[in-house]
């Protein structure tokens, strides 16, 4: 026996309210007139026999059955319309546009992007590299991995890691600097800072007890990948993270000074509340949190 199913274009229709957080928005998606929409939630409400939203002001609010009904049924059509994707070969594409930093991206997101492919073989990211993308989410991006202290509080947030702050330079200058900080020594080097980072060379020198170290010059840089490898071609002391020196895999690199400094910075997973119920945003998010980044 087959027991009755509520009509899919009434749950279509429900999912979507949901997810664009608007009716007008809902019915445009659907290409519907706001009346049609009305009707198919209707059929929705008469079919469960429980009114899943409050409408007040001309505004559709979730009730807490219109909650239970979304937080059950989302994940199962989700699915589902993955299953139907592979089952009819479906080459339609899923476009996610990622805000990823190029070291972040190079070190801990592309070695891994082989497994989403097949995992999700529709789903393609566009890649925006600027530093300023927690700025782009909802307009040209529709979530980013960024490092920062603390995301923006109206964001969605997942931190991705907890770093301590390296000290990294070439194999020759750590030699010559040895195993013990010396202000004399370090006062004639220069410094590489990132742009992203400015605290990090604060924390570095509070926990060495270097408070009244002044280097001879400090070099600025927007790239992780150039901050390295100016530190492997010995133009001086870059201060960068623990997982970056590790991910380099550099043999010219070495660690300065067996002391640990945790970071003011980690990397961040953030988009808009509302763009997480978009399907390219919401399976990257679970990829991202199963493959441990």
């Amino acid at each position: 026996m087959i027991r009755r199913l509520p009509p899919l274009r009434s749950l279509e229709a429900f999912l979507r309210v949901v997810r664009t957080g608007s009716a007008k928005t809902a019915a445009a998606e659907l290409a519907l007139s706001p009346s049609a929409l009305s009707r198919r939630v209707g059929a929705l409400e008469d079919f469960i026999g429980k009114k899943v939203f409050d409408r007040r002001h001309q505004q559709l609010k979730l009730t807490g059955d219109g909650q239970a009904l979304f937080d059950a049924v989302a994940p199962l059509l989700d699915e589902l319309a993955d299953r139907f994707e592979e089952l009819s070969g479906n080459s339609r594409v899923m476009r996610l546009r990622l805000g990823v930093l190029p070291l972040f991206g190079s070190q801990r997101l592309f070695p891994h992007l082989g497994a989403l492919r097949k995992l999700h073989p529709t789903l393609h990211i566009d890649v925006d590299s600027s530093h300023l993308a927690e700025t782009k989410l909802g307009d040209t991006v529709d979530a980013a991995i960024v490092l920062v202290e603390e995301p923006d509080p109206a964001l969605y947030k997942v931190r991705l890691d907890h770093n301590k702050v390296y000290a990294i330079t070439s194999k020759a200058m750590a030699a010559e600097l040895g195993d013990t900080p010396d202000i004399a020594k370090l006062s004639k080097q220069t410094f590489l800072i990132h742009n992203d980072l400015p605290q990090s060379f604060e924390a570095w020198k509070k926990a060495m007890g270097l408070h009244k170290l002044v280097p001879a010059a400090i070099d600025h840089f927007d790239s992780g990948q150039l901050i390295l490898e100016a530190a492997a071609q010995g133009l001086g002391i870059a201060i960068m993270h623990d997982d970056h020196f590790a991910r380099a895999h550099d043999d010219r690199l070495a660690r300065l000074y067996d002391i640990e400094v945790a970071s003011p910075y980690s990397y961040w997973f953030v988009c808009r509340p509302r763009a997480l119920e978009t399907r390219p945003v919401k399976l990257f998010h679970d990829w991202m949190l199963g493959a441990k980044l």
